[in-house]
């Protein structure tokens, strides 16, 4: 059985989890390889809301292993609040859920660092970081020296490797009281001991004995360090391309990738957003579509469909079809528009810039569409959407090259429609 990877082209948000909801109906094992308690999803099943940032959409159904995976870094305060809430509400974890060793984990001292860094760049504009210590977390896990892996907290070196690595934080961010935060990681180390495992090993066994395996992408392609709208994006590898690196399960294995969008575009803190509309259409996306922060509560600047940039990103990320999710959001309003090519100092183009500066300086060049009056989120099946609506699926699926399988009207799991185009 193929892997299948979900994979949002936007700058995040874009609604993943509640396809991932949906896909995990028919995979065994669904995997979470990058990102940290910065990222978050959203699921509504039966009138019931349910907010998750480390833990995979998956753990809301008892026949599906949730795994996470070496590539995330992981926040275990914020993990095990996560379990306590879903277990709150009845959720059974014990026995769904996998933490790798090799996962490296957020400390106080990184959390310290994200605010005296206080997460802006030369220019004065904020990144857009939510100061839970994720960019601390991989710069020392990249820099190696400082770094302590989940795995670390069960040997018999843990102390030593952790007075080593206060003795210099304690330079960087002023005194820590290292002996309580000592005391506290060991406690919850013992918490997920049961679930910490070799993920690695887990994966790669099931890939090779033909489980059905789903990836579940945090942020959104945009965000991804080395291909995104650097340095406005996170601290990992947020597109397609991540997930071989995150997981450890080599490309061979994956052979249907979904790329996500919203029907508009969102984005959340600093830097460009070519489609932006800091006016009444753009008010009527944040409110219609709740678009507000899940993890930070932050309102999103909304804008129209930016399709140079979600082909940029549907190609790097290797999607082979589309979902779009929240049409149901545009509905109301007269005249909708698509970005299908930027002028860049008079120059007409449709790739997307690879510098900051020049998509800084990208004007769109929209395309008008009609819009709809009537509510969508009743609709189940694609023959019964309003005609507008799907000459705008449809000229998203041409811009972006690929065909539109899923649509989502409303958050509900059942507010879905299968597509022809797959």
């Amino acid at each position: 059985m193929p892997g299948t990877c979900v994979v949002g082209l936007q700058w995040g948000d874009e609604a993943k989890g509640k396809l991932v909801d949906i896909l995990t109906e028919s995979h065994e094992i669904v995997v979470r390889y990058q990102g940290g308690a910065n990222a978050g999803h959203t699921v509504v099943s039966g009138g019931e809301t349910w907010k998750l940032s480390l833990i995979p959409s998956g753990i809301l159904r008892d026949d599906v292993t949730c795994v996470v995976t070496g590539g995330v870094v992981l926040d275990p305060a914020n993990v095990i609040r996560e379990i306590d809430g879903l277990e709150a509400r009845g959720v059974r974890v014990a026995g769904k859920l996998l933490f790798s060793d090799r996962a490296h984990v957020v400390f106080p001292w990184h959390m310290a660092e994200d605010k005296t860094l206080d997460g802006s760049v030369s220019d004065g504009e904020a990144i857009g970081t939510t100061g839970r210590g994720i960019g601390p977390c991989y710069r020392d896990k990249v820099g190696r020296s400082l770094a302590i892996r989940l795995g670390d907290l069960y040997r018999s070196e843990f102390k030593q490797k952790f007075d080593h690595v206060v003795a210099i934080k304690q330079q960087l961010v002023g005194d820590l009281d290292a002996a309580s935060i000592f005391e506290q990681y060991l406690a919850y180390a013992e918490r997920l001991r049961p679930l910490v495992a070799d993920t690695t090993a887990y994966l790669l066994d099931a890939v090779e004995e033909g489980k059905p395996v789903l990836f579940e992408g945090a942020q959104g392609a945009l965000l991804d360090i080395d291909h995104g709208t650097f340095p406005y994006v996170t601290s990992s590898n947020s597109s397609g391309v991540g997930v071989s690196s995150g997981s450890g399960v080599p490309g061979r294995w994956i052979d249907r990738v979904i790329g996500v969008v919203k029907a508009y575009s969102t984005r959340v803190g600093g830097g460009p957003m070519p489609t932006e509309q800091d006016n009444e259409v753009g008010a009527h996306l944040r409110e219609r579509g709740r678009e507000y922060g899940t993890v930070t509560q932050r309102p999103r600047r909304c804008g129209w469909f930016d399709a140079v940039a979600a082909r940029y990103t549907a190609r790097l990320s290797g999607a082979d079809e589309l979902a779009v999710m929240l049409l149901d959001v545009l509905g109301g309003l007269d005249e909708l528009k698509i970005c299908s090519a930027y002028r860049i100092n008079g120059k007409r183009v449709t790739q997307f810039p690879a510098h900051v500066d020049d998509l800084r300086i990208a004007e769109p060049e929209f395309e008008a569409l009609p819009g709809w009056k009537e509510e969508i989120s009743g609709v189940r099946t694609e023959a019964d959407l309003p005609e507008a609506a799907k000459r705008y699926i449809a000229r998203i699926g041409e811009l972006l090259g690929r065909p539109v399988s899923i649509v989502s009207v409303g958050p509900d799991r059942e507010e879905t429609i299968r597509c022809s185009g797959r």
